[in-house]
């Protein structure tokens, strides 16, 4: 059997001393796989994909990234190791040009940025179109673009996204998640932190749903999808952070 990409166990995590948002967090990702994590608001979903790119620093358990273990290292030493992360908040320097942005994305690579860069312009024709306009202008669907955009900068084996519908309307929140799912499709593994659960689930090869800090229910995004006590407990709204 494949060995999977990453691996979370037993992960105790938090932003203050002696208060663990994460009580015990299990997953797994497979290479090529899209997984969704979902959960009600303060289950701890944000937090763990921060704590698996190294922005908090687990206390117990292990986090293993292509069989090494990553738990305890730097952001910056995880992204040479294949991870990039979109974070849901902060994502774009807003100063900077679109392309500005992009080459900023690439900050640990050592070679031609052009032919990168091309392959984003390819997949996000809208930036593109606008390559030297400055980020904080763009509009809210056009700026997650960007922010996926540089994350793939890297070439990423494994992309971290953090809530990437949130505060966009209907239309741009399906856009996005075609985006998404191209991605995935272009062979890049996906974990996808989300706020709309049912949509996350109806993409997904497997799903997540995390409450108060421990992985309550695992398993086939769609059989989730199609579970009774997730629906009733995690898709009524599927609105929520945490």
């Amino acid at each position: 059997m494949t060995a999977p990409i990453l691996e979370v166990e037993n992960v105790h995590a938090g932003y203050v001393k002696d208060l663990d948002i994460l009580q015990g967090a299990n997953m797994r990702v497979y290479p090529g796989e899209l997984v969704a994590i979902i959960g009600p608001n303060g289950a701890g979903k944000s937090t763990l994909a921060k704590t698996i790119f190294g922005l908090l620093k687990p206390h117990i358990g292990n986090i293993r990234f292509n069989g090494n273990e990553i738990a305890g290292l730097r952001s910056d030493q995880i992204v040479q190791r294949g991870m990039s992360y979109v974070p849901q908040l902060a994502n774009v320097f807003p100063s900077l040009t679109i392309e500005e942005n992009l080459e900023m994305g690439a900050f640990v690579r050592d070679v031609p940025l052009d032919p990168l860069k091309d392959e984003i312009y390819q997949r996000f024709p809208r930036l593109a179109e606008r390559r030297k306009q400055r980020a904080g202008t763009l509009s809210g669907g056009e700026r997650q673009m960007l922010a996926m955009g540089k994350a793939l900068m890297l070439k990423p084996n494994l992309l971290l996204l953090d809530e990437p519908s949130a505060a966009l309307s209907p239309i741009l929140v399906n856009s996005v998640f075609d985006q998404i799912r191209q991605i995935n499709r272009d062979g890049t593994a996906i974990v996808l932190v989300e706020q709309n659960a049912r949509k996350a689930l109806e993409m997904a090869d497997r799903g997540y749903v995390l409450e108060a800090g421990r992985d309550r229910f695992e398993g086939v995004g769609s059989e989730l999808l199609n579970n009774p006590k997730v629906a009733e407990l995690y898709l009524g709204a599927g609105r929520g952070h945490g």
